[in-house]
């Protein structure tokens, strides 16, 4: 999937519903930002109202044929969406059979981004759903996702970015996308350590503390002479790190959080965190793989 020149696409998992189109739009502006090409992706699984039409009748051939022509479709009305939005951007299409997250993980393989909107999960309902491609996607693709929420979210100036810090390799990963996507927005970068001290307490909190942001300090130390331009703030705040990740980035561009990358169920692969702020976090939220 990558290109000739080398450059891989940003793909964009299409959601048949026209109003959902936030995720749409965040990728377009993503791979023009970036100099990419766009991919967007339609994977057929159950058929959706959109496709139903009393006028076909209950016949195998018929109903895939009504599935494909209903895809067709909204890929279609897609391309005409990011056309209008970012008319010189590279665009292609891929019309595929199978669940969403199992396509969407396999284009994955050649991808710089996948992106995929969500309404908010909510434990007990979009979580199980067929629907719901952001938690089993993110536990499994080898390269960074972005879940974009359908709900508006309302940034605030000047424009900033959080990225998880905890000194393990995956949030090493995720400092090096997020300075990045940083330097890319002229955006404010905040490195925030979330501290959780244990429930017996620490017999020398301060000294913890210290070691909380000299982790945090060497983390990022290499970074700063990469992206000079970006501003970074520091920060080690005291709680639970989903709670914390999740009030910083508030009114974000968005929230970028590492993976552990390799594991069996949806919820040890991704961690306790990075599955957290997908359920709670109202930006966007970019989980990067060790």
């Amino acid at each position: 999937m990558t290109g000739a020149d080398g450059r891989r696409p940003i793909v964009v998992g299409v959601d048949p519903d026209p109003s959902r189109r936030l995720a749409l739009g965040w990728g377009a502006d993503e791979a023009d930002r970036r100099g990419v090409p766009l991919r967007l992706v339609h994977a057929q699984g159950l058929p959706t109202g959109g496709y139903r039409s009393g006028e076909v009748r209950p016949s195998w051939e018929e109903w895939n044929e009504a599935l494909h022509g209903g895809g067709g479709q909204v890929l279609k009305e897609a391309v005409a969406f990011v056309e209008s939005r970012r008319p010189t951007l590279e665009v292609s299409t891929l019309l595929a059979e199978g669940e969403p997250a199992w396509v969407l993980r396999e284009e994955a393989r050649g991808a710089a981004l996948v992106v995929v909107g969500t309404r908010h999960l909510r434990k007990g309902r979009e979580l199980f759903t067929s629907a719901s491609v952001a938690l089993p996607l993110t536990a499994h693709a080898p390269c960074p996702v972005a879940v974009v929420p359908e709900a508006e979210y309302v940034t605030q100036q000047p424009a900033y970015l959080v990225v998880g810090v905890d000194g393990s390799p995956r949030s090493a990963a995720a400092v090096d996308f997020a300075f990045e996507a940083a330097a890319l927005r002229g955006a404010l970068l905040r490195a925030v350590y979330a501290w959780h001290p244990p429930r017996l307490g620490l017999l020398d909190e301060d000294a913890e503390v210290q070691e909380c942001r000299r982790v945090l300090s060497e983390t990022v130390a290499g970074r700063i002479a990469m992206h000079p331009g970006v501003e970074l703030r520091h920060e080690v705040v005291r709680g639970h790190p989903v709670q914390v990740l999740t009030e910083a980035s508030e009114h974000a561009l968005g929230l970028v959080v590492g993976t552990r990358g390799h594991g069996g169920f949806t919820g040890m692969l991704l961690g306790s965190v990075s599955q957290g702020v997908l359920h709670h976090a109202r930006c966007p939220v970019i989980t990067v793989p060790a």
